[in-house]
């Protein structure tokens, strides 16, 4: 830790006595550290392990390329192992017929769906919501909701965006909400709704059922287009392969990264034909690009992590386990009255924790369950505006075993006087 704060800006790495442990390799659902400990990854490294850490297919696809091409001239002279993920992406896209605008990283997925809904709407408004988690690069991070990230850099960012609360309660107030917003003047200028349909980051929190259907009805019938984030939820997560089909939802453009390689930066735009006929043909200078678009190393791990999912049948699994965990977390919640709410879909569970006195984020609480969980072996992260909710987001490959133990791990840390708290 001491050489890292010789190297590192001091914003990018929390510190403490407890805090954190160094990664020297990962395998499965485990992770070790360079003194041989080893602990269960409940993160799956920000979702993006779902085939498992260091997945042998997707390991030896990446050596496999390696002796071919490492590198490329992707918007010039395309790598063949580019043309082989789009072919893949396409079979698998909720969208149907998709064009994709590959990335590398989710954040800059996202500005690839601003930019698309700006040129196909021809107006700069975007609608979102709070709690939202979209990234923080510029134009992302305009959408992005907590303060603790945007205001250091407002008076740079996208003034034409409209926030509303994200719906927790009737979909019909939710889109009663949108409606409203949309016939205020500044509502005028919205081209684009962007949304998750289930918040990570914001606290694994879902909308009401009928919500996200009903939004993509609102979208098409006022001409917007609905760009849904799915980053985090995407392929798997969620016990879907994608979130938006728990209720049949096609939206216009859709957002994918994080476990699209389960190892390497890559993520990807998917959006309508129509739609993506917005952009101009190439002439030679692409108005969007970037040097890496299309890695070759990046295409052919996510061409084989997409393969691994589905030879796997990870979605099929993360919503069989995901049900018995839940049910074994609702048990918890009912033991333990700092335990507000269990909620989440397949293997994307929060477990929010609340002062039971005054209903008040349990921040403190949280914080010392995942620094007590670390030294017990296992990484778990918090999440949510209040950062009070454990995000339980594990290998879609994990055994049930495990998750029992960790069930039998949280049950512990929150009986225990003085282990927490």
């Amino acid at each position: 830790m001491r050489r890292l704060e010789g190297v590192e800006s001091r914003n990018v790495t929390f510190r403490s006595h407890e805090f954190p442990i160094f990664w020297r390799k990962a395998r499965g659902s485990n992770v070790w550290d360079p003194d041989g400990n080893r602990y269960v990854d409940l993160t799956a490294g920000f979702g993006v392990a779902a085939a498992g850490h260091g997945n042998r297919r997707v390991a030896a696809a990446i050596r496999t390329q390696l002796t071919r091409q490492m590198h490329g001239l992707g918007d010039v002279h395309p790598p063949v192992a580019k043309l082989r993920l789009l072919e893949a992406l396409a079979r698998r896209s909720p969208v149907p017929d998709p064009r994709i605008i590959l990335t590398n990283s989710g954040s800059e997925a996202v500005e690839a769906g601003l930019k698309t809904a700006r040129l196909a709407t021809g107006k700069p408004g975007i609608l979102c919501f709070t709690g939202a988690y979209h990234g923080l690069t510029y134009g992302a991070l305009a959408l992005t909701d907590r303060a603790h990230f945007r205001i250091p850099f407002q008076d740079q960012l996208n003034p034409h965006i409209t926030r509303l609360p994200f719906p927790v309660g009737s979909a019909e107030d939710g889109l009663a909400a949108v409606e409203s917003a949309l016939d205020r003047d500044q509502g005028l200028w919205v081209g684009a709704v962007v949304i998750e349909p289930i918040q990570g980051r914001g606290g694994i929190v879902e909308p009401p059922v009928g919500f996200l259907p009903g939004l993509a009805e609102l979208c098409r019938r006022r001409g917007i287009l609905l760009i849904l984030d799915e980053v985090y939820t995407g392929l798997g997560r969620t016990g879907t392969w994608f979130a938006s089909q728990h209720e049949d939802v096609r939206p216009d453009l859709v957002c994918l990264g994080k476990a699209l390689s389960g190892s390497l930066p890559i993520a990807a735009c998917l959006g309508a034909p129509d739609v993506m006929s917005a952009w101009p043909e190439s002439t030679g200078e692409a108005i969007h690009t970037s040097t890496f678009l299309g890695n070759p190393l990046a295409c052919a791990a996510a061409t084989a992590s997409l393969h691994e999912i589905g030879r796997k049948q990870l979605p099929e699994r993360a919503a069989a386990l995901g049900a018995q965990w839940r049910e074994e977390l609702l048990a918890l919640a009912a033991k333990h009255p700092m335990v507000r709410e269990i909620r989440g879909r397949g293997l994307m569970l929060g477990v929010e924790l609340v002062h039971p006195d005054t209903g008040a984020p349990a921040t403190q609480l949280a914080g010392d369950v995942v620094v007590q969980a670390l030294g017990r072996g296992w990484i778990l992260l918090a999440d949510g505006p209040s950062s009070n909710v454990l995000a339980l987001t594990p290998p879609l490959t994990i055994s049930k075993e495990l998750l029992q133990r960790a069930s039998e791990l949280l049950d512990d840390l929150l009986s225990t006087p003085g282990s927490v708290g």
